[in-house]
């Protein structure tokens, strides 16, 4: 983690928790080539997860007295399925759009939770690993919280765009979206039609970008946090100063993971209602 010889600096510990295992640098801001397969592994990973606990609830549900898992995962089921059905105002989209709705949330909800976990758990694991195979161990790179990666959460509100495109030709036709892309907001007019599709195209891309943004900046903030709070206890010393920063430590360290508990929960609230949003709008007309 530091360069041979002397232990990592504040800043050398915090650059190298924030840097990803990926396949090579990137040459820009936008890089296609590169990948970033921390992201990727537990991305894949917490989403089969998600997709397990959902099943398994599905598959154990019984109509008498619900045990607990049941009752948590009906009541957020029933949640969701309320939001959707105030939103999305179509009885078929919603047997699509409701289930996936909650796939969101819990997903979502299960990437920001590796928040949780101390910082320094999995990526010392992973240089064990790493060092094992005969690689030099201060290269080991590894993020745990895949929504703190712009290229996750982008990628997650691209894939909504997508569906918003989808059903706005599905339930206006391709002629009448087409139409509607140059006809609103301004009026149906030849004149008008290209400042009407200027704004189209500035408010899908707005949605898009606003959507994946504010998720990576709470969660990409919330991660900054655990790291500065785990300084807090490398400066641990036996001296009343070191005593002080360590009991500090695990103060700041408890009280900031409980009030990280709402905000990863809400986080993940918030994208799932504007997929929801941004999917019924796509059902409306203007």
């Amino acid at each position: 983690m530091a360069a041979e010889g002397h232990a990592p600096t504040s800043g050398e510990y915090i650059v190298h928790h924030l840097t990803h295992l990926q396949t090579g640098k990137p040459k820009g801001l936008v890089d296609f080539s590169v990948l970033n397969f921390d992201s990727m592994a537990f991305s894949l990973l917490l989403g089969m997860v998600g997709c397990f606990l959902l099943w398994k609830a599905a598959r154990v549900a019984t109509s008498g007295v619900p045990g607990r898992f049941q009752a948590a995962v009906e009541i957020l089921y029933e949640m969701v399925e309320s939001q959707a059905k105030g939103i999305v105002h179509s009885a078929s989209s919603r047997r699509l759009v409701a289930p996936l709705a909650l796939t969101v949330f819990v997903w979502i909800f299960l990437l920001n939770a590796m928040d949780l976990l101390p910082v320094d758990l999995l990526p010392l694991i992973w240089q064990g690993i790493y060092g094992a195979a005969g690689h030099d161990a201060e290269h080991a790179f590894l993020r745990v919280v895949p929504t703190a990666d712009l290229s996750v959460t982008m990628g997650l509100s691209v894939g909504v765009l997508i569906l918003c495109l989808i059903y706005n030709i599905k339930i206006k036709g391709l002629g009448g979206w087409v139409h509607e892309l140059f006809a609103a907001p301004f009026g149906d007019h030849w004149a008008l039609y290209p400042f009407n599709f200027a704004m189209q195209v500035v408010e899908f891309v707005a949605k898009t970008v606003s959507h994946g943004m504010r998720l990576f900046g709470n969660m990409y903030a919330g991660e900054l946090i655990f790291l500065l709070i785990a300084l807090l206890g490398g400066a641990f010393t036996l001296s009343l100063g070191g005593f002080a920063l360590g009991l500090l430590h695990i103060v700041a360290g408890t009280v900031w993971a409980i009030f990280h508990i709402l905000i990863i929960t809400l986080q993940a609230f918030v994208f799932m209602m504007l997929t929801l949003v941004y999917v019924g709008q796509a059902h409306d007309s203007h």
